[in-house]
């Protein structure tokens, strides 16, 4: 594969500034595609002080230009989607369809949504004597995770671009060859010098000296809730603004009136899609005991098309691997029963990880509370509806969730008792305007759509 081995800093590579650098690692064979730079303190302030040069001149710039260059960014996505979906697949390890359909495909539509709302959001407002204006925040430090590399940027620097803030971008040091590419675009895009930048590099050093900059106004992360509490101390003790969208664990509810093989046979798919590393992933399903064992039968056989190397990929290194088959031991040791897959390895090479059901799973198991981030699925059985709303809401995370009820009212009358940020009714379509972002430990902000770009503005008042 491609890989720059300078950083994206003022509208140019340079060579970065120490000579260390970051094996990029297929994780379907274990190869080496590319190297890129470790990117050291050093290569972050000079990546910030470009972002804080170039920052008067596009906070300055019409909304309706900001826009253009937006527009501009999303046909290059788009142009090179195949190009973008390959290299994904190549350091993430995501099934080539789902690299094109997701990996690809929607951060194009969260670029043109960003374009949309750049050239016609209100960024001024008239209450009583007084005018209101929303400012961009100033310069962003965005610290995107391995698991849906190109959205994760989109989500974060669309939104600081159409507010007006100028971005220093840390991508996880697993997948920045996905990072180089974003990069390429905003140059073709005619972003200017500065507006973007890009520093590849390890979390506790590159990250750490992006999230601690005094120059930097605001750090946006996603990640684990573990980091994202150091980020936020280290922010607060700054008096810094944060965005942080962490870890879930999100529950699955099967109501008793549902269509039972429909919501189970999609909750399979949402648990196994791009590996289980997704922090989204209704990874708890919830069934009624009535019909629990029938829903548990579906599970098995749902989840029996999931082959690995085919329509589930690896892993994205080998110590997500053996977290995850450690999870699966100790959901074993806890007494949960194991309906399919298991902690062997299904393939000799490569970061596999056999899709796992478990029945008989309570509340308090490890494998019902802890993010595990890989194709496991945890069922478990309540006895009328309050309980199951009180297992749903059982947990530190709030992130997403999903309802199936015999009508949506049934459903959303539900889904308002729910502890979490978003919950899908009945099968409900992906909307890029929706926003996105968790209740208590799940995260502080909102990604996606105006409240997405709320994130990147302050508040000025004018009395008259």
């Amino acid at each position: 594969m491609k890989a720059h081995d300078g950083m994206y800093i003022g509208g140019e590579w340079r060579p970065a500034a120490g000579q260390d650098t970051i094996a990029v690692v297929n994780p379907a064979d274990e190869q080496v595609i590319g190297h890129v730079p470790a990117g050291t303190a050093e290569d972050v302030d000079a990546a910030v002080r470009a972002a804080r040069a170039a920052f008067p001149g596009w906070a300055a710039t019409p909304p309706a230009e900001r826009a253009a260059r937006i527009t501009a960014l999303r046909d290059v996505l788009a142009a090179r989607k195949e190009e973008i979906a390959e290299t994904v697949t190549a350091e993430l390890g995501s099934p080539l369809p789902l690299s094109q359909a997701v990996h690809a495909g929607v951060p194009v539509l969260v670029a043109g949504s960003y374009a949309e709302l750049a050239a016609s959001y209100s960024f001024e407002e008239k209450l009583g004597n007084s005018t209101v204006l929303l400012e961009p925040v100033g310069v962003v430090g965005a610290i995107t995770p391995w698991n849906y590399p190109l959205h994760q940027i989109v989500a974060k620097v669309a939104p600081a671009l159409a507010a007006g803030c100028t971005v220093v971008l840390k991508p996880a040091e697993d997948t920045p060859l996905t990072a180089q590419l974003f990069a390429e675009a905003t140059e073709e895009a005619g972003l200017p010098a500065g507006v973007f930048n890009l520093v590849t590099g390890v979390g506790a050093v590159a990250g750490q000296a992006l999230a601690e900059h005094e120059d930097v106004d605001l750090v946006s992360f996603t990640g684990s809730t573990a980091v994202g509490r150091q980020i936020g101390a280290t922010a607060g003790a700054a008096v810094k603004r944060v965005a942080l969208e962490l870890g879930g664990k999100s529950a699955n509810v099967i109501l008793p009136g549902a269509d039972l093989a429909k919501a189970v046979n999609v909750g399979v798919a949402n648990v196994m899609s791009n590996s289980g590393q997704t922090c989204s992933a209704w990874t708890r399903m919830l069934v009624d005991a009535e019909r629990y064992e029938e829903a548990v039968s579906l599970a098995a056989t749902a989840v029996a098309k999931y082959v690995p190397g085919e329509r589930v990929g690896p892993l994205v290194n080998a110590k997500q691997q053996a977290r995850v088959r450690g999870y699966i031991e100790k959901g074993i040791e806890e007494g949960a029963r194991l309906v399919a897959g298991g902690p062997e390895a299904p393939k000799d090479q490569g970061y596999y990880v056999s899709p796992t059901v478990f029945a008989d799973v309570t509340p308090g198991m490890t494998i019902a509370q802890e993010e595990i981030f890989g194709p496991v699925l945890s069922i478990l059985r309540y006895e009328d509806v309050d309980d199951a709303l009180r297992i749903a809401n059982d947990t530190v995370y709030g992130l997403a969730g999903a309802v199936w009820g015999a009508d949506d009212a049934e459903a959303v009358a539900f889904a308002r008792r729910m502890d979490t940020g978003q919950v899908d009714i009945n099968g409900g379509r992906f909307n890029p305007l929706a926003p996105f972002g968790g209740y208590k430990q799940s995260g502080v902000g909102r990604e996606l759509g105006p409240h997405g770009l709320s994130e990147y503005l302050q508040t000025k008042s004018l009395q008259f």
